[in-house]
This record gives C-alpha cells, structure tokens and sequence, in this order.
C-alpha cells in the first residue's frame, strides 16, 4: 500500500523465538501507531518471563491479546471483527483465553468485560506490569481489568522483545502520553500525561540493539518534542526544578545528540513531532549529525486556521509555513510528511481549499489522509456537531490524496539521477531478485542484489521511480560499512 493513502487499521500478529522452558503460547495482534507495536514488544517480554512463548499460530493459543487503537472508527470495527472471530475459537479451545490491551482498553473496559462479555482481560497502556496477576485472576475463573493512567510509568526498565524482527531497525520508545489536548484526539485519556524516560536508558537500549546487529532505530512518542528529562516527573513539574536540574536537563535536541553520539554508525529516525513543539535546535542537531535521516514527520491537520482554532491546534497556518521553510533552508533536502484530517466538524468548502493550498505550498513528500471521525469522550464530540456529510467528506479526502499523489511523484523524481546510501531491510514483495531499503528521507528503494545482504549499507543510483519507490542500481558499499 503507499503510503500517500492510511485510510485502513493495520493489524500485524507477532511471532517470538521459542524459549524452551516456556509451556503456554501466547498470541499478539497489534493496531495503529507505532507506539502499539513497541508495546506489545514490552508486554511480550514481561510474560516471556511468566512462562509464554509467543505463537503465530491463533488456534495453538492459550493467550490472545489484541493491542488496540481508538484514534479512528474504522480501527475499533477492525478490532470488534477480530474479538468475534477469537470467541468462535473460543469454542473449540474452552481454556483460551482473550484480552484487550491499549486505547480501546481504557474506553471500553465496561462494554468488553460486563455488557458484551466477549473479553476476560482488560488491561491499559500503562498496567502491562500487572498483567501476571490479572493472568493469574484470569486462570482463577474472575474477569481481570486494570486501566489505571500512570504519571511515571515508562517502561524504561523492560528490556522490549524484538517480535517479527528483521534484525534491522527497530523503535525505542522515549516519552509516553500527551498534553496537547487536540479536540479531535483521544490520546491524553487513554495514554495519560506526558513523561519523558531517562536518557541513559534510551542510550543503554540503543547500545544493546547495536550490540545485537540493529543498523537503525526509530525513537517514538506521541509527541517526541515535547521530550524533557531533569530527573523526573510530569513535564509541567519542571517549573519547580532546581537551577541544577534545568542546567543540566535533557530536552530532545540534547537527547538526538546523545544517541547519534553513542552509536554514530546507527542510522535514527524519530516519529511523532507536533509543529507547536517543534524547535528549530531539533533541525540543527539534525543538520550536526549525518547519521541523523533527512525526515521528519510534521502532522499538520489542516491548513485553514478556522479549523486548526477548533482543532486546539496551537500553532497557525503562517506560523507553520514558517517552521517548513526554516526546516528547508536548514536542511534543503529534508524529506516532510504529513498528517491531515478532512471533514472536520463546522469544514467549509473555503476550509477545505485552503488544506489543499497549504499541500501545494509544503508539497510533501507523503501523507497519511483520513475522513473525520467522531471519538467519543474527546472535546469535539462533546462540543460540535458532526455536521460535515459523508458524501462530501468522500470527495475531498479524494481530492487530498489525489493532490497528494502528484506530490509524491514530484518528491520522489527529484531522487533520479542521485547517488544515496540505502540501508538493506530485506527482499522486495515484487521481485525476488531485487532487494528494499530506504533512504535517509525515508523513501522505499528497491535494487538488484548482487552480493549484499540485509543490514548493508549500499550507495544506490537512482534510474527510475514510481510514485512512492525509487529502483536503482548498487555502486558499492556505503562508509558506514
């Protein structure tokens, strides 16, 4: 699928190398961002130690978990069709049991576990420590739930399992939860208030990956510049830290530097940034350090300020044009994608030209484009009606992937012609003969493979494109080899 187009849940079950002094199987299906599948990487290694080896084999089950999304309609329909699907097996396999992990977990605990009875477990993002005793309530015959937001937990202590691993990349979590309170968001209810991890695990973490083979790593949140550690606590504490502790804190910048400087071979990624958090420090660090890629996912939402008002999106339509210039006279080649929301309560056709104007300004290089979709709970649902017809709400999402595709096509033939390291994840899904990598901005390219293998990194010419592949030709190895 490209990756102009997220208009679909995605869910991956994840497999984990037998232990052998394991007897109960576990299975795991995991939804939405990345942060899901970096917990579900957590929740495997805390019952690894419980006795279960993960399976990917459904039916061989004692334990499925579902890891799940609440961001958009489309994801829980998703889900709710998977936990019919685990009951009817249910059936034939009495002593499985079934539970649900994150977003939906936290919203739907009573409908999963009292009204709809389909679940035996609900567990939040922030409660997987619990889970051996609400296992243990769970093979007692009681239903076991625990949703409760933590403002400490991080998960900083486990050491993740890397599931369904390519040996490659890999993403280490650096900050949980989220302040920003956007209308449309259900993130600050069911992942919490914002926390940042001590930066000498992140480093520990990052060290160990290299150690094990890892060439690449993706540090997450839900909003990555909001990362800030000076020994503790919320965010919002920080006004009451000592003269010490803010001289000698870690906000991201700081933190990016760190990691390119412990492992300066080790390509990083970073995913999510919020425009209104976003510091120009971040784009210098970048621009520092070569091992730093040339991409930065930049949701904006909308481009009418009307709407990004009732979004609470803190940051204007001008305010972001600034960001994307300086973004782009620091790093002229930097590659920028985007998050955008069509339909929005209270949209206007004139709304809605100036998202498309916005596009044609910014001129990504990719997006991630979705229909409006009420979450209840949030401030939009309580407040403003879902006004927008679905019909219309169709036909401007069409003509924002539409544009967004010409884009990808403008950004993705500037490549040609380019020598550019691209680092070998594995085969092409389309070619047998020809190994998938990305470039520094992200970019999927595809070559023969002659004698390299998977974790190489190869200087590629770029030849031809489609609108979201770059195919080349391998001249050599890179100098990170």
């Amino acid at each position: 699928m490209e990756k102009v187009i997220a208009e679909s849940a995605q869910g991956t079950a994840l497999a984990l190398e037998k232990n052998n002094s394991n007897t109960r199987k576990l299975y795991i299906e995991s939804y939405g961002c990345q942060m899901n599948f970096s917990d579900s990487e957590i929740v495997a290694s805390i019952l690894s130690k419980e006795g279960f080896n993960t399976t990917d084999i459904l039916e061989d089950a004692d334990l499925v978990l579902v890891n799940t999304c609440s961001i958009r309609e489309k994801a829980e329909t998703t889900v709710r069709k998977r936990l019919e699907k685990f009951n009817s097996i249910k059936k034939s396999r009495p002593h499985m049991k079934v539970g649900v992990l994150g977003c939906m977990a936290e919203r739907l605990k009573s409908k999963f576990l009292e009204e709809e009875k389909i679940v035996d477990m609900v567990v939040g993002p922030d409660a997987y420590k619990d889970l051996p005793n609400l296992i243990q309530e769970v093979d007692e015959g009681r239903n076991a739930v625990n949703v409760i937001l933590s403002k400490e937990e991080t998960y900083g202590d486990v050491a993740p399992v890397r599931l369904n691993s390519n040996g490659v990349t890999a993403f280490v979590s650096i900050t949980r939860g989220c302040d920003n309170m956007c209308t449309f968001c259900v993130v600050p209810f069911t992942r919490g208030r914002e926390r940042s991890r001590d930066p000498q695990s992140i480093v520990d973490e990052v060290n160990d990956l290299w150690g094990k083979g890892f060439k690449e790593v993706t540090l997450l949140g839900q909003n990555v510049d909001s990362y800030l550690w000076y020994g503790g606590g919320l965010k919002k504490d920080f006004t009451n830290a000592s003269d010490i502790q803010k001289a000698t804190s870690v906000d991201f910048s700081k933190l990016l530097g760190l990691v390119a400087t412990a492992q300066p071979k080790m390509r990083f990624r970073f995913s999510t940034s919020n425009p209104q958090d976003m510091t120009l420090d971040v784009i210098h660090t970048m621009a520092k350090f070569e091992n730093i890629c040339n991409y930065v996912h930049l949701p904006v939402q909308s481009g009418s300020n009307r709407i990004l008002k009732e979004m609470n999106r803190l940051h204007s339509r001008e305010e972001y044009f600034e960001l994307i210039d300086s973004v782009k006279k620091i790093i002229p080649d930097c590659a920028i994608s985007q998050d955008m929301i069509t339909g929005f309560p209270t949209e206007t056709e004139e709304d809605h030209k100036d998202t498309l104007s916005l596009m044609e300004y910014v001129k990504y290089d990719y997006g991630f484009m979705f229909a409006y979709s009420e979450r209840p709970g949030t401030a939009a649902a309580r407040k403003l009606e879902d006004d927008v017809p679905f019909d219309i709400k169709k036909r401007r999402l069409a003509e924002i992937i539409a544009l967004q595709r010409v884009h990808c096509q403008e950004r993705t033939e500037q490549h040609l012609g380019q020598i550019q390291e691209v680092l070998i994840e594995g085969t092409s899904k389309k070619n047998e003969g020809h190994w998938m990598g990305r470039n520094s901005q992200n970019t999927v390219a595809v070559f023969p493979k002659e004698n390299y293998k998977v974790g190489d990194f190869v200087n590629v010419k770029m030849e031809d494109c489609t609108s979201a592949t770059l195919i080349g030709k391998a001249v050599g190895y890179s100098e990170n080899n």
